[in-house]
């Protein structure tokens, strides 16, 4: 569907609504719903990505490379042991943690990171699945591996849907617009800047790709165009794979991603150069190029997205909280007929959010890069009366 410009800023900016900066003490009133921000646990360093055992347990990754364990309420002092090596300097390191949908089954829980290559100092996306037990984790097989290199934007958001395929994100590796705007890698799928990956559990291609047997083409694309996606969630009773990425300074995006879909970058786009302030790219709008169901101006520096479905804040069900670290916000947008209708902050200024689930007990769980006090918690958010 192609929208005009005026209804995109229209869901982007008239429509939010500013929740106060808060603390741990406070009360934050919203549209529905007040509640409180606890601290679940403290003393990450740069905490990247949080996941829920069924046993209570919560498995949390560092960027420089550690994955820690939350149980009963106490962070671990001493990290998961197996982990790879990773290339902890920038934007990378260690990235996503996901179990398998069937994990009390077969144990098994996928990580992305950036991994070292011969050809750049800041190395490529990598996933690698493997067994987790007795808090320690043993690698079985590398799922994917992304032909791309550059100094940053890794995306690597993982998640599966409800048919057990695997989808992920990998950036556009900070590759810079310039002259022939189309000619960027992230509009050549013959490698893996600024797409998203569909595959299955396994890392096998599954046939239905959108570019299986076409010539030159990468067949684990299932979108592309893509900048530096860090919000990836998988719309409940639809299956829709929903996505936030990072536009330069303005523009920020929420995609809904279908398969074979050009994203634009840098061909269109909302926003312009750092600093400068000059122009990106061609247009807003291009014919057979997708427009964003949302955009953030100014940018938030989008990262985190989870679809509420809990019964501890009824009125958000079906909504999808996304997340800022620029902003060091939380929005709730509303979703009716696979469109934004209404964008609400429910959160902002406790440090910059990095990823956003909902935990086995309906909470709302915030992995916060940094606080005004200096720490890196994780929190949860509870509802109040």
């Amino acid at each position: 569907m192609v929208r005009t410009t005026s209804t995109v800023l229209l869901s982007a900016v008239l429509l939010s609504v500013a929740a106060p900066a808060c603390s741990q003490s406070d009360i934050v009133r919203t549209a529905f719903h007040d509640y409180r921000v606890v601290t679940v646990a403290d003393g990450f360093v740069v905490p990247w990505s949080m996941a829920f055992l069924p046993n209570g347990d919560m498995l949390v990754t560092e960027r420089g490379g550690q994955l820690r364990i939350v149980r009963d309420g106490m962070l671990l002092p001493d990290p998961v042991g197996g982990i790879p090596e990773v290339v902890a300097r920038g934007q990378g390191g260690l990235l996503e943690v996901l179990p398998h949908p069937d994990f009390e089954s077969n144990r098994l829980i996928y990580i992305s990171y950036s991994k070292a290559t011969g050809n750049s100092p800041g190395g490529t996306t990598m996933v690698i699945r493997g067994t987790f037990e007795n808090d320690r984790f043993t690698m079985t097989d590398e799922i994917f591996e992304a032909v791309s290199e550059g100094n940053g934007h890794y995306g690597c958001k993982l998640a599966f849907d409800d048919e057990g395929y695997l989808f992920l994100t990998v950036g556009d590796r900070q590759a810079r617009p310039a002259g022939n705007l189309a000619a960027h890698p992230a509009q050549d799928i013959s490698n893996h800047h600024g797409v998203i990956v569909r595959l299955h559990a396994d890392g096998r291609i599954p046939d239905d790709n959108p570019f299986v047997g076409q010539a030159g083409a990468r067949p684990e694309i299932w979108s592309y165009g893509h900048r530096n996606p860090q919000g990836l969630a998988i719309q409940p009773g639809t299956g829709a794979v929903w996505s936030t990425e990072h536009g330069p300074q303005g523009g920020d995006e929420v995609n809904v991603s279908t398969p074979g879909a050009n994203y634009g970058w840098p061909v269109i786009g909302y926003g312009v150069n750092y600093r400068s302030g000059s122009i990106i790219h061609e247009a807003t709008h291009m014919e057979g190029m997708e427009q964003p169901k949302h955009i953030w101006v100014p940018s938030i520096g989008a990262s985190g997205l989870a679809f509420y479905t809990g019964d501890r804040f009824p009125e958000w069900q079906g909504n999808l909280l996304a997340g800022g670290l620029a902003g060091q916000n939380i929005d709730r947008l509303t979703i009716e007929g696979g469109e934004v209708v209404a964008s609400e902050t429910i959160l902002r200024g406790m440090g910059r959010v990095r990823d956003i689930r909902q935990g086995p007990d309906g909470y709302i769980y915030v992995a916060l890069e940094a606080r005004g006090d200096g720490q890196t918690p994780i929190v949860r958010l509870e509802p109040v009366g």
